[in-house]
C-alpha cells in the first residue's frame, strides 16, 4: 500500500506576522497568530496545503480568488510562536505549509514546491487549523498528520491525505484519498476523467458515484466485506474481500484498498 511523503521549500516566504505582497499573492496577519493568504491561480494550477497538526478544510470559493486561513491554536507542549507559516507561489500553483521547529537544529524544516521534505515536530503539539476556498478547476491537495482532511462541495480535483483521521471528500471532479487511522467518505460527480484512488488500513471506505458511472473498480479488504451497489461485470476475482471488474462498461481505475474495515460503493 503507497502512502505520501513527509513535507518540504524552495524560495519560500516566511510569515513574519507583516504585510508580504508575492507575484500572485498576498499574505497578511488577520490579528495575533493568525494568517491569510490571497491570489490567483489559473485552472491548470495547484493550491497545496501542508499541516502537521490539526484539520485541513476546503469549500469551493465564490470566486476566481484562492483563499487560505490559518489559526493556531494553543496545545499543550510547546510555544504555538515558533510555528511559523510558509508560502511558496511557483509556476504551478502555491504550496503553504506549517512548519513546526525541527529536531536537528542542522537540518531545518522545510516546505518546498511541490510538498516533498522535512517537517518534523519537536515536542510542540501546536495545532494548526487550514480553512480554504477553492475555485472552479484548481486542484486541491491537503496533507496533515494528526487531524482530519475535509474537500466540500469542490468542482475541480482533490487530492487529500491524512495518518491519524478521517478524509471526507465531495467533487465534481476525479480524487484520491490516503490515511492509516481513519474512514474514507468520497462524494463524486459525473466528471471521472482520471484514476481514483483510496487507500486506509484501519478504517472504512465509502465511494458515492452517480448513476451511469463507468469505471474499471479494483476492491480488497482483509478484514470486512465489499459491497456494491452497482452491476459489476467480473473480471478476475470475485469474493466477499476481495472483487476486480468494470461498471457502465469500464472507465477510469477506481482503486479501493483497506485492510481492517468494509468497502460500499453505492449510487447515488
Amino acid at each position: 500500500m503507497r502512502f505520501f511523503p513527509v513535507f518540504a521549500v524552495l524560495g519560500a516566504i516566511a510569515y513574519t506576522g507583516y504585510v508580504t505582497v508575492g507575484s500572485s499573492g498576498t499574505t497578511t496577519q488577520a490579528q495575533q497568530g493568525d494568517f491569510e493568504w490571497q491570489g490567483r491561480l489559473s485552472s491548470s494550477q495547484v493550491v497545496r496545503i501542508r499541516g502537521v497538526n490539526g484539520p485541513v478544510r476546503a469549500m469551493l470559493a465564490s470566486g476566481s480568488q484562492v483563499e487560505v486561513r490559518a489559526v493556531k491554536r494553543e496545545g499543550r507542549r510547546g510555544n504555538p510562536a515558533d510555528v511559523r507559516i510558509e508560502v511558496v507561489e511557483h509556476d504551478g500553483g502555491v504550496t503553504i505549509c506549517a512548519l513546526y521547529p525541527s529536531e536537528n537544529e542542522d537540518r531545518p524544516n522545510e516546505c518546498r514546491a511541490d510538498g516533498r521534505g522535512r517537517n518534523n515536530v519537536r515536542n510542540n503539539d501546536t495545532k494548526v487549523e487550514f480553512t480554504v476556498r477553492v475555485p472552479a478547476g484548481v486542484k486541491f491537495v491537503g496533507r496533515t498528520v494528526n487531524g482530519d482532511v475535509e474537500a466540500e462541495g469542490l468542482e475541480s480535483e482533490v487530492d487529500a491525505g491524512t495518518v491519524n483521521g478521517d478524509v471526507t471528500i465531495a467533487t465534481s471532479s476525479a480524487a484520491q484519498a490516503q490515511t492509516v487511522n481513519g474512514n474514507i467518505m468520497a462524494r463524486l460527480g459525473s466528471m471521472l476523467s482520471a484514476d481514483l484512488e483510496f487507500e486506509t488500513v484501519n478504517g472504512q471506505i465509502t465511494v458515492e458515484l452517480p448513476a451511469g458511472a463507468r469505471a474499471d473498480v479494483r476492491a480488497a479488504t482483509v478484514n470486512g466485506r465489499i459491497e456494491t451497489d452497482f452491476p459489476l461485470t467480473v473480471r478476475g476475482r470475485w469474493g466477499p474481500r476481495e472483487m476486480s471488474g468494470t461498471i457502465g462498461g469500464g472507465g477510469p481505475e477506481l482503486k479501493l484498498e483497506t485492510v481492517n474495515g468494509s468497502i460500499r460503493l453505492i449510487e447515488g
